[in-house]
């Protein structure tokens, strides 16, 4: 069977009540369109899929440029009928339509493969779901024998069918032969003077044209999303998928319904992560990690037995096994830890590889850094990088102690085993083995203090 795929992506969305096109309103961190064209290329489709778009399309376009897909504009959106009627010119007679919707981004993979095996090339499949609530949604009508002869949309439906459970999610295959008869056939005669893709069943049963149906596992599968209540019930539903999977994996979730994962994650065993933990991007867990509450891990790898806690922002980072970092750490893109470093409360470091066992436990900025092994730096230090132009690098060598409220000024190097004394600004090289210390003399002097009167 050689398969064209159709993605409908016109629609306003007004009830969104957003000046940003329904489409380009994110789940899990990607847009709904881009959920909606990962599945449709994991089903190998004959060619890139079709994007039919229309409101704000130019921004929608822009916004997406980097989805294989090829662009088909509907400039009136006149119905699902119409719009379809807009890309028959980019599809052969011999194959397969598969209908997507943007705004309809959990549709599972398997669930597509099922109704594609049960189609045949002279019939219609449709993925049917049984709602427990059905309001607003179109409803499948079928005969005695239980077959499908029309879908009905609640607007034009009576008191009857609106009691009927069983809704059309809108994702049909149909032979492109057919659709391509059948489209131009459609009447606008309806509560909301559309093209209704839907009417062409009625058709088919007149033509005594096969119609087969699968029913989605689960019906929050081809949930819509239409405003941002809808939004915010698929993001939910999205987020205990994941995490019912990563549980089924022995990681412990403290609490699932606190945990949102927006990108891709591989997680070791026996890792425990508490409420609030925001995955982003690319990220890798180790074995035996913890991970403290209100932590953002981005495109971050962990070793084993690391330890997170509480209130820590972790990105674009690389950390060895064994290290503990936070609470209210910011481990900022380019760090690099080696094992055994404890990165310490309100500590922030941004491209800059620390080597085994330093110890950076408060209030401390590192930056454009090297430090070697078995360095302590004390609490209130920072590397002064940035000069207003350009950055500069500071080098720390091994076993070197660095006092508590440092300055050092880059481009600057801290020799192996060097003690830097606490309150120090130290501007050049400090030699390796000695102490190094800047600070002004310390002086009392009798004087008397203003008060308020």
């Amino acid at each position: 069977m050689t398969l064209s795929i159709v993605i409908l992506a016109a629609g306003q969305g007004k009830r969104m009540k957003s000046q940003i096109p329904k489409v380009l309103h994110r789940l899990a961190g990607k847009t709904l369109l881009e959920h909606v064209v990962t599945t449709a290329s994991r089903l190998s489709p004959t060619t890139i899929p079709i994007i039919v778009y229309g409101h704000q399309g130019d921004h929608v376009k822009r916004a997406l440029s980097h989805l294989k897909a090829t662009w088909v504009e509907q400039t009136r959106q006149l119905g699902t009928g119409h719009a379809l009627q807009q890309v028959l010119t980019h599809i052969p007679d011999e194959d397969q339509i598969l209908i997507l919707y943007g705004d309809v981004p959990l549709i599972a993979v398997e669930t597509l493969q099922k109704l594609l095996a049960a189609a045949k090339t002279d019939s219609i499949g449709i993925i049917t779901a049984h709602f427990p609530d059905p309001t607003g949604l179109g409803r499948i009508i079928r005969d005695p024998q239980n077959k499908i002869i029309r879908i009905v949309e609640e607007k034009d439906a009576s008191a009857r069918e609106r009691t009927i459970s069983e809704i059309n999610s809108g994702i049909y295959v149909i032979p492109a032969s057919f659709l391509k008869k059948w489209l131009p056939t459609l009447s606008n005669k309806n509560a909301q003077q559309e093209y209704y893709l839907t009417d062409i069943i009625s058709i088919a049963t007149q033509e005594k044209f096969p119609i087969y149906s699968h029913e989605s596992y689960q019906y929050e599968e081809v949930l819509g999303v239409n405003d941002k209540i809808q939004l915010a019930a698929v993001e939910r539903f999205y987020q205990r998928q994941w995490a019912n999977r990563f549980m089924q994996q022995g990681v412990t979730l403290l609490d699932p319904n606190r945990f949102d994962v927006r990108g891709d994650i591989i997680i070791g065993m026996d890792v425990i992560i508490d409420v609030n933990v925001i995955i982003e991007g690319n990220v890798k867990i180790g074995n035996q990690c913890i991970i403290g509450p209100n932590t953002l891990l981005r495109n971050v790898t962990l070793g084993d037995y690391v330890t997170i806690h509480a209130n820590s922002v972790i990105d674009g980072a690389e950390i060895a096994p064994h290290c503990v970092i936070g609470p209210f750490a910011r481990i900022r893109p380019g760090t690099k830890l080696s094992e055994y470093v404890h990165i310490g409360n309100f500590v922030e470091t941004k491209n800059s590889i620390i080597a085994n066992a330093t110890k950076i436990n408060h209030l401390t900025y590192i930056g454009d850094s090297e430090i070697g092994t078995h360095v302590n730096i004390g609490a209130g230090t920072i590397t002064c990088n940035y000069d207003g132009i350009d950055k500069h690098k500071t080098i720390i060598g091994d076993h070197a102690f660095i006092g508590s409220n440092t300055s050092l000024v880059a481009p600057i190097t801290i020799g192996q085993g060097a003690t830097v004394g606490a309150g120090s600004t130290v501007t050049r090289d400090a030699p390796a083995e000695q102490l190094t210390i800047s600070r002004a003399e310390q002086r009392s002097i009798i004087w008397q203090r203003k008060t308020k009167k």
